[in-house]
């Protein structure tokens, strides 16, 4: 059995989730992930001089534990059963999806954890401009909720200072215009991992030839 293990990080409000769950509902044997799920309590989690509970970083995450769930759904899929080899349909490229197991993993701290980096067989990232992000995040609510100047002293200075010790460290990520529509954005991704998909099996059957 088969199995992608994706990434989808990025901005704060960036759209993570819901591309997520639209993909998870075309992809075939697709699970789905939310580094979110990992956060420590309120009350594990550091406050500095000014009161900001510092959310956005890794400390404020059980980072093992994420690391062991994952491991522990590629260990179910990769046992679970045979795969059965079928003739490839080229009409219908889901068809290639029918011996591989998916699982997309959506957050905002994805690519910093070492221990994450060696999982991904692909990785993308949202990105959104100061603006936009600032307005996105304005609307939703929190628990608990954004104290007064939060937004620019912490969260946006967080998501800079991680993006560029990614870009510093890390390669072959797929950045994604937040701007974008869902449609159009969900319609590239969705196309890429297809590709990924193609590529898995044609391996898989070179292997097997």
């Amino acid at each position: 059995m088969k199995i992608l293990v994706i990434g989808l990080g990025g901005v704060t409000n960036g759209g993570k989730t819901t591309l997520a769950e639209k993909l998870k509902k075309l992809l075939p044997n697709c699970d789905t992930l939310c580094q979110d799920d990992f956060f420590k309590p309120e009350s594990e989690v550091e406050t500095d001089e000014r009161g900001f509970k510092l959310y956005d970083v890794l400390d404020a995450l059980y980072m093992d534990e994420m690391v062991k769930t994952i491991h522990n759904w590629m260990k179910s899929h990769t046992s679970s059963g045979v795969a059965t080899e079928e003739p490839m349909d080229t009409c219908n490229s889901l068809k290639m999806t029918e011996d591989v197991y998916i699982l997309i993993v959506e957050g905002f701290l994805l690519y910093n954890y070492e221990p994450l980096n060696e999982l991904w067989n692909r990785r993308y990232f949202l990105t959104l401009p100061y603006e936009e992000c600032k307005r996105r995040r304005s609307t939703r609510v929190y628990q608990p909720a954004d104290t007064p100047g939060y937004f620019d002293g912490h969260v946006w200075p967080m998501y800079l200072k991680y993006k560029n010790e990614m870009e510093e460290s890390a390669s072959n990520i797929v950045y994604l215009d937040g701007t974008k529509s869902q449609e159009e954005l969900l319609s590239y991704v969705y196309n890429d991992i297809i590709q990924e998909l193609k590529k898995l099996r044609e391996g898989n059957q070179q292997v097997t030839a």
